[in-house]
């Protein structure tokens, strides 16, 4: 199956971002993509008002997304933010992953939020509770988002649960040693779950970027943990194809889940 990273600028307001978001689905399905993954807050960067964007704006952009992705037989994936009903802060929001395309709608909410340096995301989020997966063409997909990569219990569970290959949409703010964690997490997932990993990355404004935003680096990793493409910080389209039976050799050759001990007590 081929598959597409669409590592994009996003807009801070939310309807250029939507239009951004569909301009980059159409260049990915013209490359023969099948399953096209956006970044985390595609909707609307950090930084800006989540709250308002939730209330006023995710609707269309779910909807439009939609239409797209079963006009074009594609999936998408992509993040996006809506009302956290019933959280006890009322300014806070759900960062949402949505799975559209081809009859299908699977959310994954954000599980593991960005509480560290420095930066404080379940003031304005709320985490979500369960794991997803979904299947396109025959191969099962797990959903992750940007900070869940730093916790391999949540990429095994995952495996786990059958997963083969996992999305991981981001904005991984800049900073020192940043881009370098980034690209070293996806790889030891990858490997330490022998799943194909494609993480798309927001690619960093041109002029002053802002610490909310991402640093690029959009990457697909196969399930040894080889890079099998990658962006550097600017805008692009990275396309890969992967499938379900190099997942099975690897696991033939290098069952590391099968071995797996419970430490945990």
């Amino acid at each position: 199956m081929r598959i597409a990273c669409a590592q994009i600028i996003v807009p801070d307001d939310p309807a250029d971002a939507t239009e951004r978001c569909l301009r980059a689905v159409d260049e990915a399905a013209g490359s023969g993509a099948r399953l096209i993954v956006l970044p985390e807050a595609a909707l609307a960067p950090f930084g800006t008002d989540l709250r308002a964007a939730a209330r006023e704006n995710a609707a269309e952009f779910d909807a439009r997304l939609t239409a797209r992705a079963e006009e074009l037989d594609v999936v998408v994936v992509a993040g996006s933010f809506v009302p956290a009903d019933g959280d006890a802060s009322e300014d806070r929001v759900l960062n949402r992953v949505i799975v559209r395309g081809r009859g299908t709608r699977v959310d994954y909410d954000k599980i593991h939020l960005f509480d560290a340096f420095g930066t404080r995301e379940s003031a304005t989020i709320a985490p979500g509770r369960a794991l997803r997966t979904v299947d396109v063409d025959g191969l099962r997909i797990g959903l992750a988002t940007c900070y869940d990569v730093r916790f391999p219990e949540q990429f095994q569970a995952l495996a786990d649960r059958g997963a083969q290959a996992v999305v991981l949409p981001a904005a991984w703010a800049d900073g020192p040693g940043k881009a370098e964690q980034w690209r070293l997490l996806v790889r030891a997932r990858a490997l330490d779950t022998t799943v194909h990993l494609i993480a798309c990355d927001q690619a960093p404004p041109p002029v002053d970027p802002a610490p909310e935003r991402g640093c690029g680096g959009s990457l697909v990793v196969s399930p040894l943990g080889e890079v099998r493409a990658e962006l550097g910080r600017e805008e692009g389209i990275l396309l890969a194809d992967i499938d379900a039976e190099e997942v099975a050799a690897v696991r033939r050759r290098l069952p590391v889940l099968a071995h797996r001990a419970d430490l945990r007590g």
